[in-house]
Parts: structure tokens; sequence; C-alpha cells
């Protein structure tokens, strides 16, 4: 793939995360903006709208109707940060710490499969923490996968000894993504799984290597699911949530429950939507989850056809940003971490905001940003700072 061109000549690595950059060539000049204004956007937004889906709900904000939206805000401001942290250290100073992250990460979710575990909303995929904070450490997962997979793809090629990954490494590559995820699917969180293989087709399409891979990788799935729906490993529940999306009108007052109020409270809104903190099915307590996994439902009714909207293009800008970091710098290890990035947030959000109007099945997945959730937080923030590396420390030449 000589279109690629990833070879010493076009890059030369550079010592330091923010070596020989310029005062007039400033990281701040080099910032994609657009970017991180449209994921602040988002963030702030969604604030706004957990703050109306649990202002009212006294059973879970202990009676303090600020509770929710505060620490959303500081999630938020503990992402920026960890954002901030990423771009100073680069990413290529990370690639040096990415077998201990990723060992990192291999203890914490293997941690969450011990006593330290714990069940939150069917999902035993948490560890508490105490003072009200837990923490999810597949959402971590996601970011170490394509971490590791970016290391052992791009090396040699970056070198310039090899056009594309041999298959030798390729099935090292798939062998360390897998490890992480075997482990969230006997949790089960088959929601960050199945986030997990979309990562993995992304970077590996990214990566240039064969399309054997990617073939074999889908059809690999394909039977992985066979099997786990045979062998029993899901849970009663995620069984019926698949259930219910096959058949919308299974059980409308139990398993199909949460899916037919989100298309009530989205359809009530209309194009301009009832207005915030005005929506009666938000205020009435209707959608269960609903400054988590269904916090799309409070923009659709409150804010209506025009709010959904702005959600759907500021996540656009996020992932049209990303694709142009992508295809801009002249390094396959950059090129495969944004690209990893860019298959999560797709599809999460996708999934996310699928679910809501009934046209994907209900996965437990946050909207990224948006959603309440610190761990969802913290993670696509540093995936921000990551993007933002790639850009800074691109060549100047680039």
């Amino acid at each position: 793939m000589a279109a690629n061109n990833f070879s010493v000549a076009r890059y030369a690595p550079r010592r330091g995360p923010l070596a020989r950059l310029t005062a007039r060539d400033s990281i701040v000049r080099r910032l994609d903006w657009p970017l991180l204004f449209s994921a602040l956007a988002l963030s702030l937004i969604g604030s706004l709208l957990v703050w109306s889906a649990t202002r009212n709900r006294t059973t879970l904000n202990q009676g303090d109707p600020y509770y929710f939206f505060l620490r959303h805000l500081l999630n938020t401001g503990i992402g920026f940060t960890l954002m901030v942290g990423t771009i100073w250290l680069g990413h290529r100073t990370l690639r040096g710490a990415v077998p201990f992250l990723y060992g990192l990460s291999i203890l914490l979710v293997l941690a969450v499969l011990t006593p330290l575990g714990a069940t939150i909303n069917g999902a035993h995929a948490w560890i508490v923490i105490g003072g009200g904070f837990s923490l999810q450490p597949s959402e971590f997962c996601k970011i170490t996968i394509i971490l590791v997979m970016a290391m052992l793809l791009a090396t040699r090629v970056d070198a310039g000894d090899l056009v594309h990954p041999d298959h030798r490494t390729v099935v090292k590559a798939l062998c360390l993504a897998a490890a992480p995820m075997g482990i969230v699917m006997l949790m089960p969180d088959l929601g960050s799984v199945m986030v997990m293989v979309i990562i993995v087709l992304g970077v590996l399409l990214a990566s240039g290597a064969s399309n054997r891979w990617v073939l074999g990788l889908l059809g690999t799935g394909l039977v992985g699911a066979i099997a786990i729906w045979q062998l029993g490993v899901l849970d009663e529940y995620q069984i019926n949530r698949f259930a219910a999306f096959a058949n919308p009108d299974l059980d409308p007052a139990g398993v199909g429950y949460n899916t037919n109020q989100a298309r009530i409270a989205i359809g009530s809104g209309g194009l301009l939507g009832t207005g915030l903190f005005k929506g009666s099915q938000t205020t009435g307590q209707f959608v269960p989850e609903q400054q988590t996994d269904f916090v799309f439902t409070v923009a659709g009714e409150e804010l209506g056809f025009v709010g959904a909207g702005l959600i759907l293009f500021l996540l656009g800008v996020v992932l049209w940003r990303a694709c142009r970091i992508a295809r801009e710098t002249t390094e396959l290890y950059g090129t495969i971490v944004a690209a990893g990035i860019i298959a999560w947030f797709a599809f999460q959000s996708f999934e996310n905001i699928g679910m809501t109007l009934g046209i994907m099945p209900v996965a437990g997945l946050p909207l990224p940003f948006v959603s309440y959730g610190g761990s969802s937080m913290f993670a696509v923030w540093v995936a921000i700072g990551l993007l933002q590396s790639i850009r800074v420390q691109r060549p100047l030449s680039a």
C-alpha cells in the first residue's frame, strides 16, 4: 500500500513530549479548536439534560436537586484535566507506557470479578470506591486496547521495515485485545464488548492489515455470538432485551417498557420541544435510567428535533475532526489511535441513540460526553487528549 508512505523519510521521531515546538507554533495554536469546543459543548448540554432528568428523583439525588448536575460538571472538569495531562505527556510518550497501562487495565477488570466488584443496573461491571463514587474499568479498556494494538501494528511500519503489518503481528495484537474482552464478557457486560469489537475492526482497517483478517474477525464474531447465545453466557435480562428489540410489542409493561417510554418522550417533543424542565415524561419520571443510558430522551422531549439535532451535529463535528487528524498524521501509530477512537465514538453514539429510537437493542451504553458517569466521561476526554496530541505533535511540514 504505497499510498500510506509511513516511512522514516516522512517522519523522524523527536525526543520529549512536546519537542521542537517554537513559540510561534505553540501548542495552543495547533490545537483542534472545533474538536475541543464541540466536546465541551456536548458535556455542558449533558449537564443540563442530567439536571432535568434527576432534579425530581429524590430517591436518587438524596434530596438535593443539584446533586447529579454538580457531579456531572465535576466529572467534566476532571475529564478536561485528564485531557490536558494527556496532551502534555503526548501520545508518543504514552506509547512507552502502554505495557504498564495495559497490565493495569487487566488487573482492574479482573478485580470486578472478585468481591470488590459490584452490580449496578444489572451489570456486574463496577468497583465501588466509596462516597458515592464507583469505577467502571471496562471504559478504560477501550483506550488500552486502542493503544496496545496501535503500538504493535505500527512499530515496524513506522520504522520503514514493512509496508503493512505482517500476519504474526496481527495475531499478537488480536490476542492482546481478546484478553480484556473475554474478562468483560464474563461480567457480563455485552455492550462494552460490542464497542471493543468495533474498535478492533476500526484499528485493523486503519492499519493496512490484510482484509482477510477483517473478514475472518467478522466471521468469528458471528460464530461467537451464536455460541454465547446457545451456551447461556448471557443473563436473562440481556436475552430479554434482544427479545424486546426483535418484537417491540413483547411485554410493553415489562421488558419493553424502557424503549416504549423513550419513544413516547422523544415523539412528544416535536420540532422545538416542550422546554427545559417542562417535559411530562421526564418530570413524571416515566423513563428509567434517564440520566445515563436514556439521556437522549430528555433532549428529544424538552429540546425537540432542533435540540436533538444539535447534539447529533456536535457529535458529527467530533467525528469529522477526528477523521481529519487521522488522515493528516504522517505516522501509522497516530492514524491507528485516531481510527480506534473514531470507531468507538461512532458506534457507541449510534447504539445509544438507536436504542432510544427502537432501532438498536438496549445495551446499557452511555452517550459520549452527554450521559452521566465518571468513568465514561474520563475515558472520552482522555481520548480527546490523544487526538489533540496527535495533531499537536505532527511534523511541522505536514
